[in-house]
């Protein structure tokens, strides 16, 4: 739930189960719908995906999605590892094995190596100390995807794409699109889990505001906290950060804390949580209302962005929620 993120000190002797052999692609092209192949392309996007997640954005019920998984790492494109939690169990985590890399590679016209692809890179995210940071931001994306209201997600970029595109000047967790009626609004996603100086955080906006100055592009950037403490002292800094600006409009800025967010399976960032920096009273408000508290953000066209490829982002980015309904 993105109002209780796991804390990396709960994910202990990660012990990732033994990559699959690779199918021959011929006998996958068969077998595979296309909501498998979007599956494959959400692993290879965002690493790391939990049952629960996958579940949420593209399987009407959680037995279904166990079924389908299991088949696809039966079949070797799919691998997964449990993490051993302190308390109860973890779900299932899934990531591409070397028959799914194939797969999309085949599909894209490219060597498997050019998708930037290794097995044992994939299954090491299992032992990483950002596991519990990359859950945390899966997790928050998947919620908003998921959003019960009549809102969509239209786009939701991964950190590494992210960092690949924009790396030597800003690092966000994640870009997204949101969507509301007539409203619209990208954003850059900073998850905050409180490990980080406050200092730190703050002058990341100082990257923000050079690519915005570069790219002519004005995107906001809304962090996230685990509670009201830690985000009130981070809306201090980086006030204090953002007045050292030449020019402060190029970086607008909302907050919100995982506490605000419904402790219920459906709770939503698209809550009216959130708070702009500019102000210092009044009420919060919703995601979609942001889009009227910043004039001076670049308008959002209508069609989806598609990202320009690099050496590590070769294909593009899958929608949120898979092309065919998966409730079945």
């Amino acid at each position: 739930m993105i109002s209780r993120p796991a804390r990396q000190r709960q994910l202990r002797g990660l012990a990732p189960t033994s990559p699959a052999l690779a199918r021959q692609h011929a006998r996958l092209a068969v077998c595979l719908t296309e909501r498998d192949r979007w599956i494959l392309r959400m692993c290879h996007e965002h690493r790391v995906l939990t049952t629960h997640q996958l579940t949420a954005l593209g399987f009407g019920t959680s037995s279904a999605a166990r079924r389908r998984l299991n088949r696809l790492r039966h079949q070797g494109v799919l691998d997964s590892f449990r993490p051993l939690k302190v308390a109860g169990t973890a779900p299932a985590h899934w990531v591409l094995a070397p028959a799914g890399a194939a797969v999309l590679a085949a599909e894209a016209g490219i060597e498997v190596r050019e998708l930037g692809y290794r097995p044992d890179r994939a299954l090491a995210i299992a032992h990483s100390l950002h596991l519990a940071h990359t859950l945390g931001v899966n997790n928050w994306f998947t919620a908003l995807a998921t959003d019960p209201n009549p809102a969509k997600l239209l786009a939701w970029w991964s950190q590494y794409r992210c960092h690949a595109l924009w790396g030597d000047l800003a690092r966000p967790d994640g870009y997204g699109r949101f969507a509301l009626a007539a409203t619209t609004l990208d954003f850059f996603l900073e998850f905050d889990m409180g490990t980080m100086t406050l200092s730190t955080v703050a002058a990341k906006l100082t990257g923000y505001a050079e690519l915005a100055r570069t790219s002519a592009v004005i995107t906001p950037v809304l962090l996230w906290t685990p509670t009201l403490a830690r985000e009130a002292a981070a809306r201090k800094e980086m006030r204090q950060s953002r007045s050292g600006l030449t020019d402060p409009d190029l970086v607008p800025v909302a907050t919100a804390a995982a506490e605000l967010a419904s402790d219920h399976p459906g709770a939503s960032p698209a809550e009216r949580i959130w708070l702009p920096l500019e102000t210092t009273g009044g009420q919060r408000v919703t995601l979609a209302q942001l889009a009227s508290a910043w004039p001076c953000r670049t308008p959002v066209p209508a069609t989806v962005p598609i990202p320009p490829t690099s050496r590590h982002a070769i294909l593009a980015p899958p929608p949120p929620r898979p092309p065919e309904s998966g409730v079945r």
